[in-house]
This record gives C-alpha cells, structure tokens and sequence, in this order.
C-alpha cells in the first residue's frame, strides 16, 4: 500500500482540506500520508496547530496521517531554528523544500538540510552534489524522487547521485490537489523512469518511506 510523505492541502498552496486529502488517500489506497505544509516561522504554529486537529479526525479511518511541515524559502542561516521551532510545536515529519531548478532556493540550503539529521526528506533537491548525498547518508535524511512536474527534472541526477553514495531515496507527489496522488505501481514507474531498478524503485516507495514511518512513530 502506498505512502506518501509530501503533500499539500489549502493551508498552504493545495487546493483541499487537510481531512479531504486524508480521504481522497484513503480512496487512492495509501496506508499512510503526511500532511506538509509549506511553513516559514510566520506562519509555522498556525499550520500545526490546524493541520493536528485533522489529523485526529482521519484516525477513524485506515490510514496513518502524519502531522508534518514542509520549510520552504528559509534562509539557508536560519533553518536550523525553524527545524528546531518546528519540532517544539509537534511536527512529526520535516521535510526540507531543497533547491529544485524551478525555483530560486537560496544556494547552501541542500547543504544545510542534510546535516541536520532532524530533517526526514529533502524534497526535490536539483542538482545535489556527491558530498551533500554523503551527508545525507550519514544523518539518515532521505532525498525525494518527485512527480511534480515542475521539480521532477532533475530526478534522473537524484537518482544517480543517491545511488553511487547509497543514500535512502523515496517518491512522493508533493500533491496539491487529488489528482496528484499516485497508486503504488504508479510510483515505482516514476522511480523506475528516474532510472533505478524495479527492485532500487520498490525500496524507495515502500522499503524506505515505512523505515521513516517507523522513526516518526518512536518520537
């Protein structure tokens, strides 16, 4: 069964309410989703605090949601405090908006995100070097094979690169509306178009994302 740990709802820039994405996940047959939000400290204890409370509610159902945030634009200086602001305020899953070719991500971010192994994914993370995917290893953080299509160029290197050090990779959608969500076999084609094997691409949708699920569960 499919998890997911990059999605959006109109708490952000989605298009749903947190407890219709938990539901239109529960129809796509996903075992798990978290719920990550874009946040910057300003709008950080908002999110959580509104993102929980669906949370609660989708536990009537057969699917674990997971209360996360996605640290987008931070400067790379000050993510450190917004990791550790984030987790003070309950987030369970940090995921780290990293410097996809589609955006103007301040250069250093993917750097930063990947030492602090507090962060569980960096998310569409461009042109990431040997020695950050290194880093990355090393913290157990786990860089993102997207569907986005707006960050999903770049998947090819990510792959490349995750797969010569042998850092954890995982697919996610980054949805932001129902349609974005994907079925398990759906996500090992993705993996698999990035290059990886049909066994590299199974660990990444269902291997790793589990691994990270039982983390987040012992915090």
């Amino acid at each position: 069964m499919r998890i997911d740990l990059h999605t959006h709802t109109l708490l952000s820039d989605g298009e749903l309410l947190p407890i219709e994405l938990a539901r239109r996940a529960v129809a796509k047959g996903h075992r798990a989703i978290a719920l990550t939000d874009h946040v910057s400290l300003s709008t950080m204890e908002r999110v959580i605090n509104e993102t929980r409370r669906d949370c609660h509610l989708a536990s009537e159902w057969d699917i674990e949601v997971i209360l996360g945030v996605e640290l987008t634009h931070v400067p790379a200086s000050k993510i450190d405090v917004a990791i550790t602001e984030a987790r003070r305020l309950g987030a369970q899953l940090i995921v780290v908006h990293g410097e996809t070719i589609s955006e103007p991500v301040e250069p250093g971010t993917n750097r930063v995100a990947v030492s602090n192994p507090e962060v569980d994914v960096l998310a569409h993370p461009g042109f990431i070097t040997l020695e950050e995917a290194q880093v990355a290893k090393e913290n157990g953080v786990a860089l993102e094979i997207t569907s986005r299509s707006a960050h999903s160029a770049t998947n090819g290197h990510v792959a490349k690169i995750a797969s010569e050090i042998g850092t954890k990779m995982v697919v996610n959608t980054d949805a932001h509306y129902a349609k974005d969500l994907l079925s398990e076999e759906e996500a090992i084609v993705i993996a698999m178009g990035a290059g990886l094997t049909k066994t590299e691409a199974e660990r990444a949708v269902r291997d790793n994302p589990m691994e990270i699920i039982r983390r987040v569960r012992g915090r």
